[in-house]
């Protein structure tokens, strides 16, 4: 594995096989498997879990660690090709990148859409760059199209709830939110879901697509998998019989949605916020979010807090799947 982007650099089998030793490598507890290896981690954007957690693998596997965050302590990059630079951003990515490159292991990145144009954010233009230029392995950390630690992480958590997922009937169920989100967390809860041969219901407002070839990858993971994907906007529907349930904001389809528009929309659909009666609907499901929350915008407290939720596991999951690509990328 020279990159580790999307989850279409693990492909079906792929997933299976991080989640059997991330969950083999949580019960042994920390190694010494990333000794004398140095991770560059690059944020556009900021983080908690994010940013501790890849920190914690690295420590705790006896590496260590460099974070840069861009536009604090470290120069504003221009990302755009061809661009004439006399603006605020004074060096480029196509000498950042490489110079990055040869004093790290491996360069981790955290960037997110921009969330004018659902069609270019997919194409994930930053960290294509820097998978072109870096010379050393790459890792996302969540860009503009998925965020696939994140999903590794979610279906650790139902592998730990419910054993084997196959045919597992699971729920993301589209919340609101004061402004307009990236999709990269939905997207990779569909992508890995379907890898791991869930039962994946996909329900939102009309006007809030997930990027159609996602769906279409995740369509064709599913059927390599055992597994099944539908969308729909009946919410009742998708719940009934559902085991899982994961509620994440995304804003509505930029073809569809200006995004001067786009926070009156999501305000029409306040309802969707997930409530007990929500997980009433489904068959005692365990409850799942990526973090953080916008308590009682997107998730009342009763859920947050009451038995079903297992969004602290879901958290310390990603050290847990993160220390398996780690050690995959760097001792490759």
């Amino acid at each position: 594995m020279k990159h580790f982007t999307h989850i279409a650099d693990l492909g079906v089998d792929g997933v299976a096989s991080v989640l059997d030793e991330a969950l083999a490598w949580k019960k042994a507890g920390p190694g010494a498997h990333l000794a004398g290896k140095l991770l560059g981690m690059v944020f556009f954007n900021p983080s908690l879990r994010t940013r501790a957690s890849f920190e914690a693998a690295m420590l705790r596997g006896g590496g260590n660690a460099i974070v840069l965050d861009v536009g604090n302590g470290v120069w504003k990059l221009e990302d755009r090709i061809g661009a004439v630079m006399d603006g605020d951003r004074p060096e480029h990515i196509k000498e950042a990148i490489p110079v990055l490159g040869r004093y790290a292991d491996a360069l981790a990145v955290r960037t997110f859409g921009v969330l004018v144009d659902d069609d270019a954010d997919a194409l994930d233009p930053v960290l294509s760059a820097f998978r072109e230029l870096a010379g050393v392995p790459v890792i996302s950390m969540e860009s503009a199209r998925e965020h696939p630690c994140q999903g590794l992480a979610d279906l650790l958590t139902l592998r730990e709830n419910f054993g084997n997922t196959r045919g597992l009937p699971v729920t993301l169920t589209w919340a609101p939110h004061i402004k307009p989100l990236p999709k990269a967390v939905p997207h990779s809860f569909l992508l890995t879901a379907a890898a791991a041969g869930c039962e994946v219901r996909v329900t939102h407002p009309p006007g809030f697509d997930l990027h159609p070839a996602v769906l279409d990858e995740a369509r064709a993971y599913a059927t390599a998998a055992g597994g099944s994907v539908k969308v729909t906007h009946d919410r009742q529907a998708a719940l009934a019989g559902s085991r899982a349930i994961y509620a994440k904001a995304w804003g509505p389809g930029t073809h569809q949605v200006p995004l001067d528009q786009a926070p009156a929309r999501i305000a029409q659909h306040r309802d969707w916020l997930v409530d007990p009666k929500v997980l009433a609907a489904a068959k005692d499901p365990v409850f799942l979010h990526c973090l953080p929350v916008r308590r009682n915008v997107e998730v009342a407290d009763a859920v947050l807090d009451g038995p079903s939720s297992r969004v602290i596991d879901e958290a310390e999951n990603r050290f847990h799947v993160q220390r398996v690509l780690l050690h995959r990328l760097l001792n490759a």
